[in-house]
């Protein structure tokens, strides 16, 4: 007698990711990884209270509305995340230390302590894996047909960290391919209303960033991770201008070798 395959997704839950304007003629490709705070009904609350499911820890504030608003502006395709990053994060190789939390910023997550392997295999099968194979399949079609790809990742980034403040408006992030960055920079830059962090608050590395180093630094893809701050994203009317505002420099950017 054949074991059944255990599930984590119920058949009445989403899927690992949303697509978004899969035909969109824009050169610009979207991704975020961590869109949503949702958790799956098999995992139950994870042991983390209802405030801090609302929190950074669980997602990032704000980042699908302003990357839903980009993808019209663009009318480019988005790829995002649709499960929290405490179940697993899209943006972490697998098996690394924060790929799946016990602890996230100042807050305990006991239902990720002590998981068995088969259950780690879960999440990453049910929820990573799909939504990496499906930036992967956008991106080889795009490339079979010899159409561009420029890769952008939409995050967010909280006001403050362990107490101190963070003083830029948005980020852009980015490792051994600055050709986005190294563009855009300027332009957000120009009329000194705005606070552009380089390689802030974060910078991308191979232990703590998986789909810019696989996606794009293995492709020979242009592309940019960009960060906004949450406090100004946390609503729609923010989010709205805000991906006016990126769109307007996104357009005015030259054409790269391979996109």
């Amino acid at each position: 007698m054949s074991v059944p395959v255990p599930r984590l997704l119920g058949a009445d839950e989403p899927p690992a990711y949303t697509l978004e304007r899969g035909d969109g003629a824009s050169r610009f490709v979207l991704i975020c990884d961590h869109a949503s705070r949702r958790l799956p009904a098999a995992l139950g609350d994870l042991g983390v209270s209802a405030a801090d499911l609302e929190r950074h820890v669980a997602w990032d504030v704000g980042a699908l509305g302003v990357a839903r608003a980009l993808s019209r502006h663009l009318d480019a395709p988005l790829i995002a995340q649709n499960w929290s990053r405490l179940v697993i994060d899209c943006n972490r190789p697998p098996g690394s230390a924060t790929s799946i939390v016990t602890r996230s910023e100042d807050v305990d997550v006991p239902g990720n302590r002590n998981l068995a392997p088969e259950h780690v295999a879960l999440r990453e099968r049910e929820i990573f894996a799909p939504y990496h194979a499906r930036i992967a399949a956008e991106l080889d079609r795009r490339a079979q047909a010899g159409r561009p790809a420029v890769l952008i990742s939409v995050h967010s980034f909280t006001p403050v960290f362990a107490g101190v403040a963070r003083p830029w408006h948005l980020g852009l992030l980015y490792r051994h391919d600055a050709r986005v960055a190294a563009a855009l920079l300027p332009m957000m830059r120009e009329t000194r209303r705005w606070s552009v962090g380089d390689n802030e608050p974060y910078a991308v590395g191979e232990g703590t960033d998986y789909a810019i180093p696989v996606h794009g630094e293995r492709r020979g893809l242009p592309h940019v991770g960009l960060e906004v701050r949450q406090d100004l994203v946390a609503a729609a009317d923010g989010q709205a201008e805000w991906a006016e505002r990126i769109a307007g420099w996104l357009q005015r950017l030259p054409d790269f070798a391979g996109g």
